[in-house]
C-alpha cells in the first residue's frame, strides 16, 4: 500500500493539489511509479530511457554546465551528465545551507576514487561533492528540474513547496541563468496533463522541453520567464529556513 500522506505544502493551490493527486494515483494504479510517489517528485519506470533520450538532443550535447534537482527520477540524468564530462550542480534539498548547491566534476570524483554512479545519487552527491554558494557558481547552460505534472504549454508543478522556482529565481538574479536558458524535465507520459491545468504564476519558471521515455515534447511557450527573484512572493518561512535567500537580499540591498 502506497503512503498517501498529503504533502506538507498541500493547500497552497487547490487546482495544482488536485492535479498532483491525480498524477500520483495514476502512476500507482498503472504500476508506473517506483518507490515513494505521493508527496514526492515521483520516480518512474523508464527514467533511465528518458535520460538517454535527453542525452541525444542538441540542447544536452551543447551544454557544458548543467543544474539538476536532487530527486530520484533525475538520478540517471545526473549520472549521464557526469559520464559526459559536464560540470554538474545539484541543489541541496530544501536549500538548507548557505552553500546551497553541490558541485560535481567527474574528473575530480574519479581522481578521489569515487564511483560516478554513487556520486549521482542524492546522498552520494552530498557526501562527495563540494558545497558552493551562488557567487561561486559558473553560468548554467541547461536546467533540469523535477516535476510532478507538466503540460505542453510549458506549465509545471513540483511538490508545491516552491524550492525549484526559488533556486531559479536566485540564479536568474545573479545572471547565472539567462532568459533563454533551456529548462527541461524527464517524466513519465502519465505526468503530462492537459494544457491550462497548471496555471503559472509570475514567479514560476516554465518548461521549454519535456522528455519522456518514448518522446520529446517541444513546448509551445505561452508563459514569460521571470526576470529574477520576485521578493514580494517569497514567504516568511522561506526567509527563515533558506540562508542563501537572506544573504542574497543583504547583498542586493
Amino acid at each position: 500500500m502506497a503512503d498517501r500522506t498529503e504533502s506538507e505544502w498541500h493547500g497552497r493551490h487547490a487546482g495544482k493539489d488536485a492535479v498532483r493527486s491525480e498524477v500520483w494515483s495514476a502512476l500507482e494504479q498503472q504500476g508506473a511509479g517506483r518507490g515513494r510517489g505521493w508527496s514526492h517528485i515521483p520516480n518512474f519506470v523508464g527514467a533511465e530511457q528518458a535520460a538517454e533520450r535527453l542525452a541525444t538532443l542538441p540542447v544536452w550535447q551543447e551544454a557544458r554546465v548543467v543544474k539538476s534537482n536532487p530527486d530520484s527520477p533525475q538520478r540517471p540524468v545526473r549520472l549521464r551528465a557526469l559520464q559526459d564530462g559536464k560540470h554538474l550542480y545539484m541543489a541541496v534539498p530544501r536549500l538548507t545551507t548557505e552553500r546551497c548547491f553541490v558541485e560535481l566534476i567527474a574528473e575530480d570524483l574519479q581522481r578521489r576514487g569515487i564511483d560516478l554512479e554513487t556520486a549521482a545519487t542524492m546522498q552520494g552527491a552530498l557526501e562527495h561533492g563540494r558545497l558552493v554558494a551562488l557567487d561561486e557558481m559558473l553560468p548554467i547552460d541547461l536546467v533540469v528540474t523535477g516535476c510532478v505534472a507538466v503540460s505542453h504549454d510549458g506549465g509545471r508543478t513540483g511538490k508545491g513547496a516552491g524550492f525549484a522556482d526559488l533556486e531559479l529565481g536566485m540564479l536568474r538574479q545573479l545572471h547565472l541563468i539567462q532568459p533563454d536558458t533551456p529548462i527541461v524535465t524527464t517524466v513519465h507520459a502519465l505526468q503530462v496533463v492537459e494544457d491550462g491545468r497548471l496555471p503559472m504564476l509570475a514567479h514560476d519558471s516554465a518548461l521549454t522541453l519535456i522528455v519522456t521515455p518514448d518522446e520529446v515534447i517541444n513546448v509551445q511557450p505561452i508563459y514569460p520567464q521571470p526576470a529574477g527573484l520576485r521578493w514580494e512572493d517569497v514567504l516568511p518561512e522561506q526567509y527563515q529556513t533558506i540562508p542563501a535567500l537572506r544573504k542574497l537580499r543583504e547583498q542586493l540591498h
